[in-house]
Parts: structure tokens; sequence; C-alpha cells
């Protein structure tokens, strides 16, 4: 697979190859706690190396299938891994449509990383894949991701009941979305201030 490499200002989403397993271990790792209010319980072998190594190793095949994309975000200034994000259950027509789920280290939490990565991914599955839309899902209770998908350009649609099984109970969520005529829109009137 062709590394994809995404550039804004101050970050870097480039996708995961073999030898980031052990950068994304780590990360993984010190966020365990912090993301994991918001995720479904994981088992202990998930925050090591050999299995983070298999889920880029899955990423790699699905983005070969066009499927999936799994980009670690890096710092521009350091290239230090601060975060991921993906664009995955990608479906074409007659939907052109895919997810964007993303995850920020807690103490790079606030410098705009997540906000950045979300405009960089969106711009590479609007304009190179061609979708039509982008979906995430949030947790109501995740004020701040809501605030991030808010400024990105997202638009809440509606409210899903009972749509994960997060930390033994089922958790409510928000759907936000933007399609590609938003996105455009947002873009021509960024571009023309």
């Amino acid at each position: 697979m062709n590394l994809i490499r995404l550039e804004g200002k101050r970050c870097i989403c480039k996708t995961f190859q073999m030898a980031d397993a052990a950068a994304l271990a780590q990360v993984v790792k010190h966020n365990k706690e912090f993301w994991g209010r918001f995720e479904p319980i994981h088992r202990e072998s998930y925050y090591t190396t050999v299995v983070q190594r298999e889920k880029i190793r899955e990423s790699i095949k699905l983005s070969k299938e066009q499927r999936e994309y799994s980009f670690g975000i890096y710092d521009k200034k350091n290239f230090q891994l601060v975060g991921t994000i993906s664009l995955y259950s990608i479906k074409r027509m007659p939907f052109l449509s895919g997810m964007i789920g993303y995850a920020v280290d807690q103490q790079q939490v606030g410098k705009g990383f997540a906000q950045e990565a979300i405009a960089l991914v969106a711009e590479f599955a609007f304009t190179q894949l061609q979708l039509n839309r982008l979906e995430a899902y949030v947790s109501p209770y995740n004020e701040p991701s809501i605030y991030v998908l808010g400024k990105s350009g997202f638009y809440e649609e509606g409210y899903l009941n009972q749509l994960l099984y997060i930390n033994g109970q089922w958790m409510d969520h928000l759907l936000f979305a933007q399609t590609k005529s938003d996105y455009m829109a947002r873009k021509t009137n960024r571009d023309s201030s």
C-alpha cells in the first residue's frame, strides 16, 4: 500500500505502517483510562505492540480495498504521535459515505490537533475518494468532541438510543454529519476570507 500523508499547519496525518506498532501501543496504553470513558472495554492484550501490529495489518488490507484508512496524528514540530483518526465503513454507490473517528492523547487535548486532523481527512474523503457524506458518532457526554465536530463543519442530525456497548452498558450517541456540498461551501468561504 502506498503511504498516504496529509499535511496541515500543526499536524501531519499519516497512514499507519507496520513500523508504527510500538508507538501506537504506547499511546493507546497511555490513554487507556482517558479514552476508555467513551470506548468499549478492551482486553489487556489490546495495549500491546503485538495486537496493535495486527490492527495495523488489518487496516492496510482494508485500505487496499478502499474500505478504511487509519492514520496517526503527528505533531508537525517533532513528529510525535499525538492521536489517531480513521475513515472507516466506507460505502460506495449509491451511498458514497464513510464514518470518521478520532482520539487525541490526553496531554495534547486543546491544541487543535483533532480539528485539523478532521479537516485533513475530510478533504481526503471528499476530494480524493469522492465521498458525498461523512458521519461521526459521539457520546452526548463528550462535550469537547461535540465542540470539535461543530467547529469542523459537522452538524447534529440525530440521537441514537443504545448504540454502543461501553463499559458494561448500552450508551446513547449523537449522530453528526457533513456532506461534500457543505464542505465545499465552507472551503470556498474560508478561501475567500
